[in-house]
């Protein structure tokens, strides 16, 4: 009897499973994915850039499908929009920092994140990362504070800037007068973040009424001897009033069926800006369309939208479509600081994001091995002829520069499903954030088996009897044993 209720129980997941591969198999049609592409990708929507008014055309049309699928306003949203405040912030042009005798020159020596007022001779305090075990308001107050660039662990400058904002909140609230951080980096050298900072930047708007003079330094740990603390230091900074505008995520969800894991969310998101318009190539096009980077993945998460409204999983489905990835992950810093659904709630991320393909035999999942959806991805790949791969990119960093990685630092489970590549070669810097990253250059016979693979793996996971988690070991494992209490 109980070899009959096994072979019963084998043949009814067999079963289920078919019916998860059937449902996504028919609910992707080449045809829509290329129209959704088109239109996201097109000329007239000028790149999408983040605040532009053709991303809010793009929103608009993101929010109609939703309305079309009948995706559902998550509860206490009043719309599909999530409104993300942001504000354009010019460089400074004045600027100036002298600790002692040492004195240190804006650009060349230092670049300003944020302008507060000047200080002049004033004792200073150095924190070690400036972590908050190493600030203390007795330590802290009516100081500037020195402290070394980010978490003494990650070596990823992009997650510095995270951890850069929240030392600036906690100097300001310990009654710190400013922050200088110490910069030295292979990743990016200090050139380029010179450069880059140098360009008008786009942050959130934190309605911060008063703020701090945050520098970062180009200095390392090994190079403090300037640093004399019997000598006062002094902040010259100029002012300026930044632009600020509203844009939007785009939130919608589908109840889940089964009474228990319908309180389990499942976050599938991609981002949907782009970098607008730039320096025209030979051909003198200056349009940079995001094909690949992101309508793919915007329309990927579309695509299991109108999947899972049409037949839901067990878990609920929460769609995020992301504003400002392009601008330092903005977007979905934002939601995760402001999430309608209660974090502990959101058991696992499956975000979509691309830089571009050179094999389309392949999906590569950026975080694959580092969850126990792996099997389960892999499964959903095999069944439309693909295989799934793992980041064979990992100098890139690309785990660490999508939307996927705001919700892993919080805990949660946060791979990214991405075009096939075995490379960061010639075939992907081609379109990468170019002009020539056109709906026309896509292999849309590929896309059909990556979306019908995107989908099945995200009725999977959203079926599955026990939520995925982190692997053990895993620099997350530990945030996310932390978020759910395990």
């Amino acid at each position: 009897m109980k070899k009959f209720l096994a072979l019963l129980t084998l043949l009814s997941q067999a079963l289920y499973g078919q019916s998860d591969r059937d449902l996504a198999d028919k609910s992707v049609n080449q045809a829509i994915i290329k129209s959704h592409i088109g239109f996201l990708a097109s000329d007239e929507l000028r790149g999408r850039d983040t605040g532009s008014p053709e991303l809010k055309i793009a929103a608009k049309y993101l929010e109609s499908r939703f309305v079309e699928y009948g995706v559902n306003m998550v509860d206490g949203m009043e719309s599909f929009y999530q409104d993300v405040p942001m504000k354009k912030v010019a460089p400074p042009t004045v600027g100036a920092i002298k600790v002692g005798t040492t004195e240190l020159k804006l650009n060349e020596d230092f670049v300003m994140l944020e302008i507060g007022a000047s200080i002049f001779d004033q004792p200073f305090f150095f924190a070690d990362y400036g972590m908050p075990d190493d600030l203390k308001q007795s330590k802290v107050e009516g100081k500037i504070v020195f402290a070394l660039c980010g978490d003494g662990t990650s070596q990823n400058p992009q997650e510095w800037f995270g951890f850069s904002t929240e030392k600036r909140k906690k100097v300001m609230e310990l009654g710190g007068l400013a922050l200088v951080e110490l910069y030295n980096s292979p990743q990016i050298p200090w050139n380029l973040l010179v450069r880059y900072l140098g360009q008008e930047q786009t942050v959130l708007d934190e309605g911060e009424e008063k703020t701090i003079t945050h520098a970062w330094l180009n200095r390392g740990s090994d190079d403090l001897g300037f640093l004399d603390k019997k000598k006062p230091a002094s902040i010259v900074s100029g002012n300026y009033e930044p632009a600020r505008f509203v844009t939007q995520n785009i939130v919608g969800m589908v109840e889940g069926t089964d009474p228990e894991l319908k309180d389990e969310f499942v976050v599938y998101s991609a981002h949907y800006d782009h970098v607008g318009v730039g320096v025209p190539n030979d051909e003198g096009d200056s349009i940079y369309n995001g094909s690949r980077d992101n309508a793919v993945g915007t329309v990927t998460v579309l695509t299991a939208a109108q999947n899972m409204a049409q037949n839901p999983t067990k878990r609920s489905a929460l769609f995020v479509l992301f504003t400002g990835e392009e601008k330092g992950l903005l977007g979905s810093q934002y939601f995760v600081n402001n999430s309608p659904i209660p974090l502990e709630n959101i058991v696992y991320c499956f975000n979509s994001d691309n830089g571009g393909y050179n094999d389309t035999s392949k999906a590569t999942i950026i975080g694959l091995t580092r969850t126990s959806a792996e099997e389960m991805i892999i499964e959903a790949c095999n069944e439309f002829g693909l295989n799934a791969i793992e980041d064979p990119a990992q100098e890139q960093g690309l785990f660490d520069r999508s939307d996927n990685v705001r919700f892993a630092a919080k805990g949660i489970p946060a791979p990214t499903f991405s075009l096939g590549f075995t490379a960061f070669d010639n075939e992907i810097t081609k379109y990468y954030h170019q002009p020539t990253d056109e709906p026309s250059t896509l292999d849309y016979e590929y896309l059909e088996k990556f979306f019908k693979s995107y989908v099945y793996s995200c009725r999977l996971i959203g079926n599955a009897e026990t939520a995925p988690f982190w692997n053990e070991g895993d620099k997350y494992y530990e945030a996310g044993v932390n978020l759910y209490k395990k």
